[in-house]
């Protein structure tokens, strides 16, 4: 991913976080009453604003320096949303059986990491970009192995042999958001000696 820095937003700040997935759908109103939905994004595309958690002139300065480094809008980083960084579910423990992200065929051995999203009523697949390391669990037709390698900064995993064919690959992991500033300024309100917030801090998501 061109333009981006492998370094993650204060996750002390993060925990004050808002937002979550947004969709677009283009929804049309026929004469007869009914409407027709069309999807106009493929992917879900995750917004956040972190300004609630700046509390102090501490926060406020490690936000600035932070938005400096990034020279603003132009390099994005990484962000730990509090609810859904994991394969699993937030209170559950990571396992190598989390996520099926593929099928042997005794030839290929490198794997995207990807999350599904899925009920009795449909589902949906998230490609995984920003693994943590040291995180990752992988298994091999229900073995768990330790024999592999990650490029924690595409979130592809490569085996060290092929996979049998037929056999089920899984994984297990924790993750990062790839996030850019949405703003092109902070703004800042001093409230009180040693006291202050940012009354908003947009980051927007980088799809992949």
């Amino acid at each position: 991913m061109t333009s981006f820095h492998e370094v993650r937003f204060p996750l002390r700040l993060a925990l004050g976080v808002s937002g979550g997935p947004e969709r677009r759908t283009d929804i049309v109103n026929l004469s007869n009453g009914r409407e027709a939905r069309n999807a106009r994004w493929k992917n879900s595309r995750r917004v956040y604003d972190a300004g609630s958690g700046v509390r102090s002139v501490s926060d406020l300065y490690e936000v600035l320096a932070f938005f400096e480094a990034r020279s603003g809008e132009l390099y994005g980083f990484r962000f730990r949303d509090p609810v859904d960084n994991k394969s699993c579910a937030p209170l559950a423990t990571v396992s190598a059986a989390d996520q099926v992200i593929g099928t042997g065929d005794g030839v290929k051995t490198a794997f995207q990491l990807i999350k599904t999203y899925a009920d009795a009523g449909g589902s949906k697949v998230r490609e995984i970009a920003k693994p943590v390391e040291g995180s990752v669990k992988m298994a091999v037709g229900g073995v768990e192995t330790s024999g592999f390698a990650l490029d924690a900064s595409t979130g592809i995993v490569t085996l060290n042999a092929a996979p049998a064919a037929g056999a089920t690959i899984t994984a297990g992991f924790e993750f990062d958001v790839p996030v850019r500033f949405a703003v092109s300024r902070i703004d800042i309100d001093l409230q009180a000696f040693n006291a202050g917030r940012i009354p908003t801090i947009p980051l927007m998501e980088i799809l992949p």
